[in-house]
């Protein structure tokens, strides 16, 4: 008979989420994140509408760069005043919701193996 022990799985433990948290840079992280979706949004949405940048500044009533700022997936200081206003430009809505957050998982610790017989 040949004995085999289970291994702990080395793979197991926190999420990523949990790492960004751990690093507290995960707030920094979703504000990128949905920066960037934003932004790609706006520039889907302007080309098929084939709104020009600066057709879409002058709608706007504001300057090329302040356009350039907010179709900038990197710059999450865009307010959002202007990002309401770039929505209602193209015809669209911007949906904000607060959620409860999901609880954190904490590391779960490594079971031992037992020798299978």
């Amino acid at each position: 008979m040949r004995k085999e022990v289970q291994r702990e799985n080395i793979h197991t433990g926190t999420s990523f989420d949990d790492f960004l948290e751990e690093e507290g840079i995960k707030n920094e992280i979703e504000s990128a994140a949905i920066k960037r979706v934003l932004a790609w949004q706006f520039e889907q949405a302007m080309a098929k509408q084939q709104k020009t940048k600066q057709g879409m500044a002058k709608e706007l009533k504001t300057s090329r760069s302040q356009l350039d700022r907010l179709l900038d997936p990197a710059n999450t200081g865009v307010s959002l005043e202007t990002l309401a206003r770039a929505a209602n430009v193209l015809g669209k809505r911007l949906v904000f919701e607060i959620r409860d957050q999901v609880p954190v998982k904490k590391a779960r610790a490594g079971v031992k193996g037992k020798a299978a017989a």
